[in-house]
């Protein structure tokens, strides 16, 4: 058995949190099974309820576990998530995690530019871009439909990359050889349509997360333009932000 330490100056409750996430996170209390009720970890550990209580609940804010009324408590499914701090592809940040990305290619041609993709890539309305439509799959799971808009020129470069298994952040800056600078992103939530449904393997009306992201090319030029939509269930977007540090009223 795995003791606590009361002496310790981390609390009881932290200490049994940190031990059940491990157990999550590793697989021991493996994803949809129930966990052990709050009265056989208080015996297994030799921590009162109260202590139990407050260690699942902290785990039940973070999303690791969820409760069902009269049946008890039960690991939640692990969401994926990408540090938002850089600039940097799904894949790019994934695989750094351990995971497997690939992506299925929806759709590849040159459209005309409507006036909202030609306002964010400095384009005349109805110019020719090339627009890619692709699912991302992490762990072989459809996760995210992202749309992305280039300016024809550059698009082109791209039709004979292997999109597949490849960011087109990192064919842009190695195949193409253009160096990216910053990102603009923009968060909000829409509800799946047939298309997302399709897409993401969804109910009709599940919670998606849309971000819309206009990247820049190092020398400021608008450069690559995307809707990208994410399961609500299966994905998130974490960012640090700091609070500036400045005079005081």
């Amino acid at each position: 058995m795995v003791e606590l330490l009361p002496l310790s100056p981390v609390p009881l409750y932290s200490q049994l949190k940190e031990l059940l996430r491990g157990r999550i996170l590793d697989g021991t209390y493996p994803p949809h099974s129930r966990m052990p009720s709050e009265s056989e970890l208080g015996k297994a550990f030799d921590v009162s309820r109260i202590t139990v209580r407050q260690a699942l609940g902290d785990l039940q804010k973070e999303g690791l576990i969820f409760k069902i009324h009269g049946k008890g408590t039960f690991v939640a499914k692990p969401k994926a998530f990408q540090n938002v701090t850089t600039l940097q592809g799904l894949a790019e940040s994934m695989t750094q995690m351990g995971y497997e990305v690939l992506n299925r290619l929806r759709s590849f041609r040159h459209v005309p530019a409507s006036a909202l993709v030609a306002a964010r890539l400095q384009l005349e309305e109805g110019s020719p871009v090339t627009e890619i439509r692709r699912v991302r799959l992490i762990n072989r799971e459809p996760v995210s439909l992202e749309i992305t808009w280039l300016p024809k020129a550059v698009g082109e470069k791209l039709e004979k990359a292997d999109l597949a298994t490849r960011d087109i952040f990192l064919i842009l800056e190695n195949d193409c050889g253009i160096p990216l600078g910053h990102a603009d992103l923009a968060i909000d939530a829409v509800l799946a349509d047939g298309d997302l449904t399709q897409a993401l393997e969804v109910e009709e009306g599940a919670p998606i997360m849309r971000i819309e992201r206009l990247t820049h090319a190092a020398d400021g030029t608008p450069l690559d333009f995307e809707h990208l939509y994410y399961r609500g269930d299966a994905f998130q977007y974490r960012l640090r932000i700091d609070r500036q540090k400045g005079p005081q009223a």
